[in-house]
């Protein structure tokens, strides 16, 4: 059958069960939009910025566990989409970016809205496509859709000139990905798997850090730390891998995390990280490690294998299945031993005590609510800042809650966009944006694509008029000399939300939270919920 290349892209995208893309058109990617309109199976979101598509896409995979797609245009539609692909590749979060491109002809000569897309990217995407030959097209997306869903899940973009997107060919059904130098590990060494079982057995004070490489494997980590009655503690990252591990969950560790969390690391003797980098703020704790326990790194990516921490058994693989080849042998652990370690541990994490003000809100006590009026079941997708180590922190995410964040890059902007694409994952779950006033600002113009396309997202908006993150490392740091870090101009968000047609309040006091959480989360409509807080309020 002949059929251009931006038809050979849509029937493609269609074949890997592409539900949705997060796209905005314009001169270089329109005949793909073209394509696109006439497809009966993919949904098209139109946000308010490229930037937010890729957002919005990261959302979606990682509350769907499928590739999100985004797209954009050439030039600056193609580079607003970069920081939402290297927030993707940071996180490890299975994305397909599509760009369009000038004519081939034209590349390299400088001609409006042309970009060296593909270079710019090259430092942060698993890999990418600048497509010549419209016949190719159908064995790139099928590539393009295994990379970036096996091994280390990331990004890859494909950047399509216009005339490769116009031009005929007979479409060929593509082979079966086999691609050259690149075959994932997914079973473990079984001498590095033995040695493993040989620390545990020796070991008194085990210890489980779990990363957001566990990925699918959460309820393996829960029987496996279960069996042996070793507690777990996380990153940033593996908040979201760990409804499941129960009274042995102590929450997480370092800069931000819980102190009883980064005392286990302290003292334990045998430290196993699942799927973790133990990127600088997680490094802390572990670097402090005592020189005689015994470091276990198992992760899929052997490039982060001993790269922060120095490691005695790393294992390359996937995390869920080298915990069930670990477990296929009876272990000779005393589990006694491991159940007191655990159990004291347990008795030293105590209760929370939330300090009261006058005239503004405790954001901890309000995440704690939420956690409770949800049951901790909802899909919490948060900003990067002080709102984000609140809700890390005091949402206790229970079996169906899920946790959403930008932790490796660290990008400001992301947590609506996020909650978004969330949403249009898991239309069935309640969805809530926890945002602080700096980082909404930056993608707020996104409750357009809400009210546009019906995506009921709740929003929760921390306002202490500051930075408060910055602001909280200046008062710490630089003797509180503060500069730069003051909101002024900010809009009445209540107003502003009211313009684009969704309800909001505004809350001043802890006794107003409950009643206002509760007409937060009723319905099935978006809600801005604006929370005061003071500003010196901190994230511990």
């Amino acid at each position: 059958m002949r059929m251009t290349g931006a038809q050979a892209l849509i029937k493609m995208l269609e074949i890997e069960g592409t539900e949705v893309i997060f796209g905005y058109p314009g001169a270089a990617n329109a005949p793909i939009y073209d394509a696109l309109s006439r497809s009966r199976k993919i949904r098209h979101i139109l946000p308010r910025s490229e930037q937010a598509a890729a957002h919005e896409a990261s959302g979606y995979a990682l509350m769907s566990g499928k590739v999100g797609v985004c797209m954009s245009t050439s030039g600056p539609g193609a580079t607003n989409l970069v920081t939402g692909i290297a927030n993707a590749y940071a996180d490890s979060v299975p994305m397909v970016a599509l760009t369009g491109q000038v004519a081939t002809g034209m590349i390299g000569r400088d001609v409006f809205q042309e970009v060296d897309i593909t270079g710019a990217t090259a430092p942060f995407c698993k890999h990418s496509y600048l497509v010549k030959d419209a016949s190719l097209l159908p064995q790139i997306i099928k590539d393009a859709f295994y990379i970036a869903s096996t091994g280390r899940k990331g990004p890859v973009l494909i950047d399509i000139p216009i005339d490769v997107s116009t031009a005929e060919f007979e479409f060929v059904d593509p082979q079966p990905v086999s691609i050259r130098g690149y075959k994932p590990t997914v079973k473990g060494h079984n001498l590095q798997v033995r040695k493993v079982r040989e620390a545990l057995s020796a070991s008194k004070k085990p210890l489980i850090i779990a990363g957001g490489g566990v990925g699918g494997a959460k309820k393996i980590l829960s029987e496996f730390s279960s069996k042996y009655s070793i507690p777990v503690v996380t990153t940033l990252m593996g908040i979201n891998h760990t409804a499941v591990c129960g009274g042995l969950l102590l929450g997480m560790i370092g800069t931000h995390g819980k102190g009883v969390a980064n005392r286990a690391v302290r003292e334990c003797d045998l430290l196993i990280v699942l799927g973790a980098r133990l990127g600088d703020r997680a490094y802390t704790a572990v670097h402090s490690q005592k020189l005689d326990a015994v470091i276990v790194h198992i992760d899929i990516d052997p490039a982060e294998i001993g790269k922060n921490v120095g490691t005695h058994i790393p294992v390359v693989g996937d995390v869920g299945g080298i915990l069930k080849q670990i477990m296929r042998q009876e272990i000779d652990c005393d589990l006694d031993m491991n159940r007191a370690w655990a159990e004291s541990l347990v008795s030293q994490k105590g209760g929370r005590e939330y300090k009261t003000c006058a005239d503004t809100v405790n954001p901890k006590l309000a995440i704690s609510v939420l956690s409770q009026l949800t049951y901790g079941e909802a899909v919490v997708a948060t900003e990067v800042g002080q709102n984000q180590i609140w809700a890390a922190n005091h949402y206790d995410i229970s079996c169906g809650g899920s946790f959403v964040t930008s932790g490796g890059l660290g990008t400001m902007g992301f947590g609506l966009p996020a909650a978004i694409g969330a949403k249009v994952a898991a239309p069935h779950k309640t969805v809530v944006a926890i945002e602080g006033d700096g980082s909404f600002q930056m993608s707020l113009s996104e409750l357009a694509t809400i009210k546009q396309w019906d995506i009921p997202v709740k929003i929760m908006l921390f306002n202490n008029q500051r930075l408060g993150m910055v602001r909280e490392l200046q008062r710490t740091g630089y003797r509180s000399n503060y500069f730069a870090v003051h909101l002024d101009g900010s809009p009445d968000f209540v107003k502003l939300a009211g313009a684009y047609g969704i309800e909001a309040r505004r809350v001043s006091s802890n006794d107003e939270l409950e009643d206002a959480i509760k007409k937060l989360l009723e319905g099935d409509k978006p809600y801005l919920l604006e929370v005061m807080v003071g500003c010196d309020e901190g994230t511990l």
